[in-house]
């Protein structure tokens, strides 16, 4: 079932706050899909999915590869028979702003992450949502 990501009712925006754990889709170079499991945070207002994790990441180098335009990727998350995808345009970033933003986010929705000095966040632009909430 498709939804409008700009109007998104409250099952679809509940189960985006739950501490569940999503999978996150991107192309490595040969154009194969990586997927792994990832912590994900939703900021429906600015229309961003966000996930920190290291710069040196299979993930991220494949999301930094793809340019300033950014890749095309999908975050998945399951629960019994309830799921979404937020799919979108996905970029890295380092800049302190963003990954303290991502961190703080990221603490509210699961925990505290350890520290990690060559963290990034891989910021998604959500233009397509998917999913039975």
């Amino acid at each position: 079932m498709a939804h409008d990501p700009r109007d998104l009712d409250d099952a679809v925006l509940s189960f985006w706050q739950e501490r569940l754990i999503s999978t996150l889709t991107t192309a490595r170079p040969d154009g194969t899909p990586h997927v792994v499991p990832v912590g994900v945070t939703f900021d429906p207002e600015a229309g961003l999915a966000r996930v920190i994790t290291s710069g040196t990441s299979r993930k991220a180098r494949n999301v930094a590869a793809a340019g300033p335009t950014g890749m095309r990727v999908a975050l998945c998350q399951v629960d019994r028979a309830r799921w979404c995808t937020l799919e979108g345009v996905a970029v890295v970033r380092d800049d302190p702003a963003a990954v303290a933003e991502a961190e703080r986010r990221y603490t509210e929705r699961y925990r505290e992450p350890r520290v990690n000095p060559g963290r990034v966040v891989i910021e998604v632009t959500v233009d397509r949502v998917l999913g039975r909430a």
